[in-house]
């Protein structure tokens, strides 16, 4: 199902394309659909320096949801916008998402959600959501607070400013911190704080090495599996399982509720990682442009 895509690498901004596919693979157990239905995608072939389609996206803006927890429920700094200096694709077929600071210390940054909803696995099958994404490229004391994601929340979020988290389920696909070359995978569920899925940490896989995450394209994948019993969530990075949640790890209430529905896919780079917040001396430099086949 895999597509030969060529990229442009983007220094200092998470750079993606993106797929959703649902499958039914009848009873083979713990592996990937027998059949794979593309579902939706958006390979971000725009002009340059334009924004997304919004017939696929809709721009989250400001420091909140209408009627949600402030800084986004997370503590991080930044406004984000719908801004093309902030969120804009190359022409190449790439978006970009970058954050920046103005000369008085404040930050900007995107975050987009996907218009639909209704990204859900059918009952005995599966649903598979990839991008091939480069972190921000920074490291070091620079790269404090830089905190790019890709992740879902349960559709029952958006009508209440997600304010029924983390019971409406979120599956963290990708996230990095601190610039680190890693990644961490997680499930967030039940109720906070504690409660069967330990929040606010949720069930997570902790932080996994990624090699070369911030220089180069990796494929970051993730499956939710309602073919296998009991039922899985599977995280792969360029192709290899590093992390499976169970839901006989949590009561079946509590699963039901965070995994067998739809979701909405969301792509944004927050600025403020708890107690970390973004270093006064970083500067976004220009865009580097190379190009690299998968």
């Amino acid at each position: 199902m895999q597509r030969r895509t060529c990229f442009a690498l983007l220094a200092l901004a998470m750079v993606l394309a993106l797929t959703a596919f649902v499958g039914l693979n009848g009873q083979i157990p713990q592996a990937k659909a027998a059949t794979w239905t593309q579902i939706w995608n958006d390979e971000f072939n725009g002009s340059s320096g334009t924004g997304v389609s919004t017939s696929n996206w809709l721009y989250d803006t400001g420091t909140s949801y209408s009627g949600g927890a402030a800084n986004w429920g997370t503590g991080e700094v930044e406004t984000m916008t719908n801004s093309t200096a902030n969120v804009y694709q190359d022409g190449s077929g790439h978006l970009a998402i970058k954050p920046i600071r103005s000369s008085s210390g404040a930050w900007t940054s995107g975050r987009i959600e996907t218009q639909s909803t209704s990204f859900a696995a059918p009952a005995g099958g599966e649903l598979a959501v990839e991008a091939s994404i480069q972190q921000p490229n920074i490291s070091g004391a620079a790269a404090a607070g830089y905190w790019p994601a890709f992740w879902m929340l349960g559709a029952a979020a958006r009508p209440v400013g997600a304010t029924n988290w983390p019971g409406i389920g979120e599956v963290d696909i990708m996230e990095d911190i601190n610039g680190l070359s890693s990644e961490f995978g997680t499930l967030h569920c039940g109720t906070n704080p504690n409660g069967p899925c330990k929040e606010t940490t949720g069930l997570s896989s902790g932080q996994h090495a990624c090699s070369g995450c911030q220089t180069a394209f990796h494929t970051y994948r993730v499956e939710i599996d309602r073919s296998v019993s009991p039922e899985q969530i599977r995280w792969y990075l360029d192709g290899n399982n590093f992390f499976t949640v169970s839901a006989n790890q949590v009561d079946a209430t509590t699963w039901a509720n965070a995994v067998d529905h739809g979701f909405f896919i969301i792509l944004n780079v927050a600025m403020g990682v708890a107690s970390r917040r973004p270093s006064v001396a970083v500067r976004p430099p220009p865009l580097l442009p190379a190009s690299q086949c998968w």
